[in-house]
């Protein structure tokens, strides 16, 4: 089943950054902003976390979750370094990344490999998918995504 704007959102539960975990349920009454994305201090990726650091305080109110399939370890290095603010939650295992529809095979340089393609999901406080970006370009993302939270509210 394709996952849809005005959908339920498909609830999880995952291992964060500092030894957390964060239950998607649990965030209703206020927006959630989930980003897929494929590795932690890689190019694309870390221009992407910055970008929602740097508009962090203009998404007020909201819960902003990155998401891929990287150790917390690997998370607490990544959000050190760069001082993210947001939730990094570890999705090892894919099953996230699967009923979000975000792991398929890519292609680099003519070699195919499995892995997740940088997706966005906008949560609305009742839990329903307010708004999907599929194969996001970096350059401007995050002000896309920040217009979109604005509108609700």
């Amino acid at each position: 089943m394709a996952l849809e704007i005005g959908k339920t959102a498909p609830d999880f539960t995952l291992p964060t950054d500092g030894g957390g975990e964060v239950t998607l349920s649990k965030l209703r009454g206020k927006p959630v902003i989930l980003y897929f994305y494929p590795k932690d201090d890689t190019p694309g990726c870390t221009t992407e976390a910055c970008g929602f650091r740097d508009q962090f305080p203009a998404f007020s109110g909201a819960t902003v979750i990155g998401i891929s399939k990287d150790s917390v370890a690997s998370h607490d290095k990544f959000k050190a370094k760069y001082n993210l603010p947001f939730i990094l939650a570890s999705d090892a295992e894919n099953d996230v990344c699967g009923s979000y529809g975000v792991w398929g095979e890519k292609s680099m340089y003519g070699r195919k490999y499995m892995g997740i393609d940088r997706a966005t999901f906008v949560i609305d406080a009742e839990g329903k998918v307010a708004g999907i970006w599929r194969k996001v370009k970096v350059a401007g993302h995050v002000e896309e995504v920040l217009a979109a939270v604005t509108k609700l509210g």
